[in-house]
């Protein structure tokens, strides 16, 4: 029995762009792009008409601009997934992308394949950050070294133990779950299990997601030390 296709709405001011993308994407079985919008406004009206799985959403738009609809369109449907597509790839926008809630960022040299995969991705409830984007938000981590980094957690209202939270700032440094083992004097099935319950708790389906989720919602501060 098939699936339904995933719903796709393309937000794009560049008519040549979109065009490209609307052709290779149509190829694709399983995704279906119902709808496009050359700025902002018009996708926000968009959405409150009709349902979509996923927004795939420049960030150089006309008018309102690609982070301010982001953000809009979180506050009115925050289970919605959006994927950025730009030519951008500045670490203060990659940061201003996680705040405003976007799942995922890819840049406009991808190769077809993966933006392929990064759709059904997000569409599917996990996260998709390229290469670029996953340096910058971890290199973002271990930016700050203004502050004593001896207290890497801050309190916040939120259903993770005290262990989660550790082991949520180990996870963020890019620590395996033998390191983190090591690091806390536990067992790496000790760490599984813990690191399923946050997930859980979280409602996120990967770690990269959970970390970003607590950096979002300020769990974690943004100076633990990456370690290499």
């Amino acid at each position: 029995m098939a699936s339904n296709p995933v719903k796709i709405l393309l937000v794009e001011d560049d008519e040549l762009f979109r065009l490209g993308l609307l052709v290779r994407l149509q190829q694709e079985t399983g995704l279906e792009i119902i709808a496009e919008a050359e700025d902002g406004e018009t996708a926000l009206d968009f959405i409150k008409q009709q349902p979509v799985d996923v927004v795939l959403l420049d960030v150089g738009l006309p008018g309102l601009g690609g982070i301010e609809t982001c953000k809009q369109i979180k506050q009115q449907n925050p289970q919605l997934p959006i994927l950025i597509l730009t030519s951008h790839s500045q670490k203060p926008l990659i940061s201003k992308l996680i705040e405003a809630g976007a799942q995922g960022y890819c840049l406009k040299g991808i190769v077809a394949e993966k933006l392929v995969l990064a759709l059904r991705s997000v569409a599917a409830g996990a996260s998709w950050w390229d290469e670029t984007a996953t340096r910058e938000i971890r290199s973002s981590i271990a930016a700050s070294q203004s502050q004593p980094s001896t207290e890497n957690l801050i309190k916040s209202d939120h259903p993770l133990t005290g262990r989660e939270l550790e082991i949520l700032s180990l996870l963020a440094q890019g620590k395996t779950n033998q390191e983190i083992a090591t690091a806390l004097y536990i067992t790496p099935g000790t760490v599984r299990v813990h690191v399923h319950a946050i997930l859980h708790k979280l409602d996120v389906s990967d770690r990269h997601q959970a970390v970003v989720l607590a950096l979002q919602k300020r769990l974690i501060k943004n100076n633990a030390v990456l370690e290499e």
